[in-house]
């Protein structure tokens, strides 16, 4: 009992602990996934609360893995994890039968897992959770009882600080496909199939059939094109045409024009702004920092853009007050608050690769910007 007690604190602790802590990192992600809840079941009403509700979800998962791996407050630990599971897995159960969202958010973007596996995974750490709940008495703490309030008081402290500080700024570990580093151009732009074409022609008296790759047949000789016909086209695929990883991406101008490639598969450097929502936007980060940044990319030769998901006319009505002398496109609104959890927000790419991310109250002013790029 001692063994089955001890493996059952260490799976449910570190499953809590995990997921509260990828909660807690990508605050507006678990709001994102309250909201798509919220719709798919009609409660648009408590879209206000979607925030809130991240934030807390966060923290009390974090705090239960914590007081059980632990043994710290073991009585309210136990408990709380019980009732955690008992209310979650009957839910998990609902939300896997009727499927209302593809994934249910619950090791957030970290790890993306179906809904019947997150049912699964919730039956087995109910299991953990009654024999932790059964056998709570004969845990020992691992601290000591005479701080174990002090404790839980400062890791509810630090991790529903580290929520706030992600929420102002990004979060500090990036799981999406959008993250510094990574080779957008690959992942947004569809990869044309390779393939070696051959052309078969057939003699019109003899019957013979040969075979000549399409760049290499003689077509200008006019006693060869009057005793050879054309009978098909063979392929042999090297490389198949594959789909864009990211298919929800576009840049598409007011006329309808894809400029996807145009802007992501240009070399050097571009300035991407992403302001998923104009009318909900933080306006003033335009007018200070947005602004006298682009002016300066336009005079260094660096194309400066901005992306939303809101309407041609709030994007004429925002240009119109603010005076922003730089194109704008539209996207996916769904997919921009993807691309970063900032409205608005800066990407920097160069040759189609992730360079840096700034929140908007963390975009840096044009001569911070230009040793930024020296520097690299």
């Amino acid at each position: 009992m001692k063994v089955l007690l001890w493996l059952s604190r260490i799976l449910f602790g570190a499953v809590f602990l995990f997921s509260g802590f990828v909660k807690a990192i990508d605050p507006l992600g678990s709001a994102y996934k309250f909201q798509d809840y919220f719709l798919a079941f009609e409660m648009e009403w408590l879209f206000f609360s979607a925030l809130p509700l991240a934030v807390l979800l966060s923290t009390l998962e974090f705090m239960i893995g914590a007081g059980v791996l632990l043994g710290i407050k073991m009585r309210i630990s136990a408990w709380g994890g019980l009732l955690f599971m008992a209310f979650f897995t009957p839910l998990t159960l609902f939300i896997a039968i009727t499927d209302p969202v593809p994934d249910c958010g619950c090791f957030g973007d970290a790890i993306i897992i179906s809904n019947w596996e997150t049912f699964y995974k919730n039956l087995l750490i109910l299991a953990a959770a009654i024999v932790v709940f059964v056998r709570r008495k004969k845990v020992s703490p691992l601290w000591s009882k005479r701080g174990d309030t002090a404790l839980l008081l400062i890791i509810a402290v630090g991790i529903t600080a580290l929520s706030v500080y992600c929420l102002r700024h990004l979060p500090i570990i990036d799981f999406r496909p959008w993250k510094v580093g990574n080779d957008i151009s690959s992942l947004v732009i569809p990869s044309p199939e390779v393939a070696d074409i051959y052309l078969v022609f057939e003699h019109r008296e003899t019957g013979e059939v040969r075979e000549y790759p399409a760049n290499d047949y003689p077509w200008d000789d006019p006693v060869w094109t009057a005793q050879w016909t054309f009978r098909e086209q063979r392929r042999e695929i090297i490389e198949p045409y594959r789909e864009a990883e990211i298919e929800a991406f576009y840049i598409e101008n007011e006329f309808g024009d894809d400029l996807t490639e145009f802007y992501i598969g240009t070399p050097g450097y571009l300035f991407m702004v992403v302001a998923h929502d104009l009318y909900a936007t933080n306006a003033k980060a335009f007018e200070r920092k947005i602004t006298p940044l682009a002016r300066q990319a336009g005079e260094q030769g660096h194309p400066f853009i901005v992306l939303t998901g809101s309407s041609q006319q709030a994007i004429d009505d925002f240009r119109h007050q603010y005076q922003t002398p730089y194109p704008f496109y539209l996207s996916d609104e769904i997919e921009l608050k993807t691309v970063i959890r900032s409205n608005p927000g800066l990407l920097l790419l160069k040759d189609g690769i992730v360079k840096a991310k700034w929140a908007h109250r963390d975009i840096p002013a044009p001569e911070q910007m230009d040793a930024w790029i020296q520097a690299r």
